[in-house]
C-alpha cells in the first residue's frame, strides 16, 4: 500500500499519514499562535520580554500536557553595567516525560530589534496570501508555531512516539553575553539529544558555524558649552576624537577577511567561508549645544573556528591602543557584550532519521543533501563544550526571506512542512529502523558540566 501524507509523500504507516494529513488542515490555529508571539516584542537587545513571553508559552504548552519550569540565568552572568541587556533572562523548559529518550526541541526566542525599512508593522503579523509577515516569523518564532501544530496533531490522532518531547524556549542567542541555552547545559539540564531549530528549510547537513563576540567600546571626552570648544583647555571632544579609531577598525576589516576556514560554504556562496569585523553600531552626542563627552562604538567579530578569540580579540584592543594613543585628553573603555563559541561538527548517530524526517515533510530527495557551515552563529557551541556533540539542526530560514532585515518573512506551506518533519522524527512508527536507542543505548552522550577557563566567560 503506497500511505501517502498531505502534501502526497509516502511515510509508510496509517496512524501517522492521518497525523500528516490533520497537519496540512489544521494550519489556522499555528498562524494564530505565530500572531501572539510576534505581538510579544523579545528584541535583543535588550531582551527584556522574557517573561512575557514565557508566560505566552506557558498558556500554549500546558493544554498538551507539558509541565513548566523557569531558569533564570544569574545577572553576574550576563550583565554588564552601562551594556545593552536588561530584564530578566527567563528561560522556560517544558517538559512530559513517560520513560521514553528525550528529544529536546530547541529555540531562541528573543528576535533582533527592528531594522529601519520595514513597511509594516514588525510587532504584528501581517499575512498576504501564503506569506506570513513579522519581527521573528522565520527567526525563530514561527517554528515554535510549527512545532506546536506537530504536537496538537500527535494528540488529535492518538500517534505513539518514540520520544518524550522536551520544550526548550531560551534567550539571549542573538548575540548574548550568556546564552540560556549554554546556563542549562552547564546547569545539567538538557536529557537525551536536541533539534536545534535556528537553522533554515533546506536540505542541509549541518557541518558547525562560526564563532562570535560583541566588543562595545567607550570613548570619554568632556562635555562644556558648544561656544566655548575655542578656548584653551575646553572640552574633549568623544565622537571627534573616535574618527581614528574608526579608520584604524576600517583598515583591519580586510585584513580580518582573509581568514579563510575549512569549513564547507553554502551552496549559495561565491567563495569560502571568511571572518569578518563590523561597526555595527555607534552612538554619541544629545544636542548642537554641547561637546560630546561620549561616543560608543559596537564591534561585532565572527571568528572561524580555526581561530583563536583570544588572539582575535587581542587584535582589536591592540588597535585601539594605537589608533588613540595620540589623544590623552580621551579615557577609552572596552567591554565584552556578547560571545558565541563556534560549533564543532555536530553529526551524530539521530542523522539519518532527521534526515529521513525532513523528506518525509519537505519532500526532499537523498540526493539533494548538501553538508555545509556558516558564518552565521550559534549558542550551540557552549552546550559542546559540556560534552553534548550532537545537535540537529532545522528551521524556516530561506535566503529570500529576509532574516534579520525589514520584511522578515516565512509561509503557511514552511510551518506546514516543518511540523510534518518533526512530526515524523517523534513519531514511533516512523522509520523504526533508523531509532538509534534501539539497538545502541549508549547513541546519546549524556552532558557533563566540565570547568571552564576564565577566557570562555
Amino acid at each position: 500500500m503506497d500511505n501517502r501524507h498531505g502534501n502526497g509523500r509516502p511515510t509508510g504507516d496509517d496512524s501517522l499519514d492521518a497525523a500528516m494529513a490533520w497537519i496540512a488542515r489544521s494550519a489556522e490555529p499555528a498562524v494564530a499562535d505565530l500572531a501572539r508571539m510576534i505581538a510579544v516584542d523579545t528584541s535583543f537587545p535588550p531582551g527584556a520580554g522574557y517573561d512575557a513571553f514565557a508566560d505566552l508559552m506557558d498558556e500554549l504548552i500546558a493544554p498538551l500536557g507539558f509541565r513548566s519550569s523557569r531558569v533564570v540565568v544569574p545577572d553576574a552572568l550576563w550583565r554588564v553595567p552601562g551594556g545593552p541587556a536588561s530584564g530578566r533572562r527567563t528561560n522556560l523548559i517544558g517538559e512530559r516525560e513517560t520513560g521514553k529518550p528525550v528529544l529536546g526541541l530547541y529555540f531562541h526566542v528573543d528576535t533582533v530589534p527592528a531594522a529601519a525599512g520595514w513597511d509594516k508593522d514588525p510587532l504584528r503579523l501581517t499575512r498576504d496570501g501564503d506569506r506570513l509577515y513579522g519581527l521573528g516569523a522565520a527567526d525563530m518564532k514561527g517554528t515554535i508555531a510549527a512545532v506546536l501544530l506537530a504536537l496538537r496533531a500527535a494528540e488529535a490522532c492518538g500517534l505513539p512516539l518514540a520520544y518524550d518531547p522536551m520544550l526548550l524556549f531560551c534567550t539571549d542567542e542573538e548575540g548574548g553575553l550568556y546564552p540560556g541555552v549554554r546556563y542549562l547545559a552547564e546547569q545539567g539540564l538538557l536529557k537525551g539529544h536536541v533539534l536545534n531549530f535556528n537553522g533554515s528549510a533546506a536540505p542541509r547537513i549541518w557541518a558547525g558555524c562560526f564563532g562570535l563576540f560583541n566588543l562595545l567600546i567607550r570613548l570619554h571626552g568632556h562635555t562644556v558649552h558648544a561656544g566655548e570648544g575655542n578656548r584653551s583647555g575646553s572640552g574633549a571632544n568623544a565622537i571627534e576624537a573616535a574618527l581614528p579609531l574608526l579608520q584604524a577598525l576600517t583598515d583591519l576589516k580586510p585584513v580580518v577577511a582573509q581568514r579563510t576556514s575549512a569549513l564547507p560554504p553554502p551552496p549559495t556562496a561565491s567563495g569560502p567561508l571568511a571572518a569578518r569585523l563590523d561597526i555595527a553600531a555607534a552612538h554619541g552626542g544629545i544636542c548642537g549645544g554641547q561637546v560630546p563627552s561620549l561616543f560608543e562604538i559596537l564591534v561585532c567579530r565572527r571568528y572561524a573556528p580555526e581561530e583563536n578569540y583570544e588572539e582575535a580579540r587581542a587584535e582589536i584592543e591592540a588597535a585601539i591602543a594605537q589608533a588613540m594613543a595620540g589623544n590623552p585628553d580621551i579615557a577609552v573603555d572596552i567591554q565584552l557584550v556578547g560571545h558565541l563559541a563556534p560549533t564543532g561538527d555536530p553529526t551524530g548517530p539521530h542523522w539519518p532519521r532527521w534526515q529521513a524526517a525532513l523528506s518525509a515533510g519537505f519532500g526532499y530527495r537523498p540526493d539533494e543533501f548538501r553538508a555545509w557551515g556558516a558564518a552565521s552563529c550559534s549558542d550551540f557551541g557552549w552546550v559542546q563544550r559540556t560534552g553534548m556533540q550532537e545537535v540537529l539542526l532545522t528551521g524556516l530560514g530561506r535566503p529570500e526571506r529576509n532574516v534579520h532585515s525589514p520584511d522578515e518573512h516565512t509561509t503557511v506551506a514552511d510551518i506546514v512542512a516543518l511540523a510534518q518533519s518533526v512530526l515524523a522524527y517523534l513519531a514511533a512508527g516512523f522509520a523504526p529502523d533508523l531509532i538509534p536507542e534501539k539497538t545502541d543505548p549508549n547513541a546519546v552522550p549524556t552532558p557533563v558540566r566540565g570547568p571552564q577557563k576564565e577566557s570562555d566567560r
